[in-house]
């Protein structure tokens, strides 16, 4: 029998030499069989040292997503309220009549101020002293030209008693064409008598005006001397002081008691209105959405515009204004010729005629009005 058969291994498995037997099965030393060490991942890249800490999560794109969506949100919300409140405006047809003035560059806007008691109950008929009165007159009308180059805006009263052509009426008072004709006459008639082309109407009421002062908390006015005007009943002490609706309502209604009659009082109306917007265009009142939202709903409420106005004509209209408030625009009144009397014995106001064909003619041609017509 051989070695191999007597469950002895071969001699050639042996060492040679001496030394530790060497076993088959369990290698050299008896110890347990080698083991295979399965081969390293594929290598991806530099490896993060043990220290280092894990990369920072992308935080900053979720935020940004975040802030964008919220800012599409906002831009909806106003477009939304731009809409609302526009929705609201009261219009009229009052720039659509035959023989218009041809077209010119520039903006034009014919502002009224009228003494519609619409919408009053009797308090505040009485808070106002708005009285009884039917329909609507008007006691204020501004002509408001805005550049198409960028310069100066101009804000030119025209008053109530200029004695004037109207369409189908004779010469008479300019504030007879709104009682003849509501607006559009009294566009009309405008056109006619300054040959400047009207591109947008606005007007406002009593109420209207007073609730817009007191959205804006109130307009501050400097007085040289007192007013006390029982029919406008307002009454006023000398220096300046704070306005609230109602007594700025009776300042620029103020008239028999003023030595300049009919002319301080549209003197006295720039100044306010200019004031009113000063305060409704300042950063107090657009970053304050407590007078920011009454002001553009009181706005969008009370202002009667023309059936293609908008509520962002009138936003570029307060622009203007406000530039003019500022000092960065001009405010004057029609050159005053000397005073007349109409058919009916009543006083009139009578243009310079030289004066104001050449005031008129520069803002017809989009020009700056000639510096000797600006009434300081």
């Amino acid at each position: 029998m051989s070695d191999w058969s007597a469950g002895q291994p071969p001699r050639s498995r042996r060492p040679q030499g001496g030394g530790d037997r060497y076993d088959y099965y369990r290698g050299a030393r008896g110890g347990p069989p080698p083991q295979r060490r399965p081969p390293p991942p594929p290598h991806r890249g530099p490896r993060r040292p043990v220290d280092e800490p894990p990369p920072p999560r992308r935080t900053k794109k979720r935020w940004g997503r975040r802030i964008g969506i919220a800012l599409a949100v906002l831009v909806l919300l106003l477009a939304a309220l731009v809409i609302y409140f526009d929705s609201t405006l009261q219009r009229t047809n009052a720039l659509s009549f035959d023989g218009q003035a041809p077209d010119s560059e520039g903006t034009n806007w014919l502002l009224v101020g009228s003494d519609s008691r619409e919408g009053l109950d009797q308090a505040q008929r009485e808070q106002l002293s708005a009285g009884d009165a039917a329909g609507r007159r008007t006691d204020t009308m501004m002509l408001v030209h805005i550049p198409s180059s960028g310069g100066q805006p101009a804000m030119i009263s025209l008053p109530r008693d200029s004695y004037v052509s109207i369409p189908g009426h004779g010469r008479t008072k300019l504030n007879s064409a709104f009682s003849f004709g509501g607006p559009q006459l009294l566009a009309q008639t405008v056109e006619q008598a300054t040959g400047v082309h009207i591109d947008h109407y606005a007007e406002i009421g009593f109420g209207g005006f007073s609730d817009l002062v007191d959205a804006v908390g109130g307009v501050e006015m400097c007085l040289d001397q007192p007013m006390n005007d029982d029919m406008a009943n307002v009454h006023l002490p000398p220096g300046c002081q704070e306005l609230d609706g109602p007594q700025a309502l009776g300042f620029v209604r103020a008239r028999y008691s003023l030595k300049g009659g009919d002319l301080e009082r549209a003197e006295n109306q720039r100044k306010l209105l200019g004031a009113l917007v000063h305060k409704a265009t300042s950063p107090a009142t657009l970053v304050n959405p407590f007078r920011l939202f009454p002001l553009a709903s009181g706005a969008s409420k009370t202002f009667l515009v023309n059936d293609d106005d908008h509520l962002w004509h009138l936003a570029s209209l307060a622009l203007a204004m406000g530039d003019i408030s500022g000092g960065q625009g001009v405010t004057t009144s029609v050159p005053f010729g000397r005073f007349g009397q109409d058919s009916d014995g009543g006083s009139v106001i009578i243009w310079d005629k030289d004066g104001a064909s050449r005031m008129f003619e520069a803002i017809a041609k989009d020009q700056p009005i000639p510096p000797d017509l600006l009434k300081k």
